[in-house]
């Protein structure tokens, strides 16, 4: 079975598709922290992947990508969310630099453990094919 046709790598390259769609909305925030009316938005993705998981069950395994599914793998795509509601500047502008920084500053973080967390997925592959690192 091919290690990058499974259900928590692809779960993994989904995170990283969010994570780095999170950094160009951090970005779009930060480049708009001083526009009249702008409203920040969020990504949600690690909320919408623990409501799928919770609800999963059991899952069958599949010897061939042909192969129906049993059971449902969590495949939730990243949701882009703007906030209407709060305001931080008498512009009504709601974006605050030093939130912004450090959301950026923890995505980043997320960003880099799971990159290291594929990487050694793939480290793995190929000691299991050629014998060595």
């Amino acid at each position: 079975m091919n290690i990058l046709n499974k259900p928590s790598f692809q779960t993994l390259e989904r995170a990283l598709d969010a994570a780095a769609l999170r950094q160009k909305v951090i970005a779009d925030n930060v480049a708009n922290v001083d526009t009249p009316f702008f409203k920040r938005s969020d990504v949600r993705f690690e909320e919408l992947l623990q409501q799928e998981m919770s609800g999963a069950g059991i899952e069958g395994y599949r010897t061939d990508p042909r192969h129906f599914y049993i059971g449902r793998p969590p495949k939730p795509e990243p949701q882009i969310v703007r906030d209407n509601q709060s305001m931080v500047n008498n512009n009504l502008n709601n974006v605050d630099i030093d939130y912004e920084m450090a959301l950026m500053a923890k995505n980043q973080l997320r960003y880099n453990v799971m990159v290291q967390q594929v990487s050694g997925e793939i480290k793995k592959i190929r000691t299991a094919i050629g014998g060595r690192v």
